[in-house]
């Protein structure tokens, strides 16, 4: 059993950087995400039915984060992150498991792996 709150998961990203302002309005731009900045507590960001903490660093040193995102159209995701500033690692291209991918890295340094699921080899979508 989990004491999280409700409409949260067992475990949450928390991401920690200078600049959390503008690593919202990153997230908002590139996945759609939802929820706003907070300047005395973490920012409860929510992608998707994900939640991701984002804070200022200070009381702690910055440290980024490798998260696995699916999303509607990587192609789409791949470009409005480009757009706001990401430098692409891998091109969107089909996998072998199925998944449409890609993967980016955000100007503090957080890498991206953004996925759309197709379907699992040997399973229907």
């Amino acid at each position: 059993m989990s004491s999280a709150p409700e409409d949260w998961h067992t475990v949450t990203p928390r991401i920690v950087v200078e600049n959390s302002r503008a690593l919202v309005e990153f997230l908002r731009q590139v996945f759609n995400a939802t929820g706003d900045y907070e300047q005395h507590k973490p920012s409860e960001i929510r992608i998707g039915d994900s939640m991701v903490m984002i804070s200022e660093a200070g009381a702690r040193d910055a440290m980024t984060a490798f998260l696995y995102v699916y999303v509607e159209d990587v192609s789409a995701a791949h470009e409005r992150a480009i757009n706001a500033g990401a430098r692409s690692l891998e091109q969107p291209f089909d996998t072998p498991y199925g998944d449409r991918r890609a993967m980016l890295e955000d100007p503090w340094g957080n890498w991206w792996q953004i996925a759309e699921y197709r379907s699992r080899p040997g399973t229907p979508r």
